[in-house]
């Protein structure tokens, strides 16, 4: 490791995100599950766990050829 890159900064990144109109949290693994939480202790609990309680959202299945994509908002 050199001193630009100490071994606490090279691990994943972890996002928090507040649910609008909630009292709730969510929280982003760097392996891409997300669960929402109540509790920030709790949150931190199962993002530090990783990967046990971790299931990353499924890859999406590709279209049958000819079908079109869908439209984007």
């Amino acid at each position: 490791m050199s001193p630009l890159h100490p071994p606490a900064l090279t691990g994943g990144v972890y996002r928090i995100h507040w649910v609008l109109g909630t009292d709730r949290l969510l929280a982003v693994c760097h392996c891409g599950a997300e669960r929402e939480f109540e509790d920030p202790v709790e949150l931190w609990d199962w993002l530090l766990a990783h990967p046990e309680g971790h299931h990353p959202p499924a890859a999406a299945a590709p279209l049958p050829a000819g079908t079109p994509e869908p439209a984007l908002a």
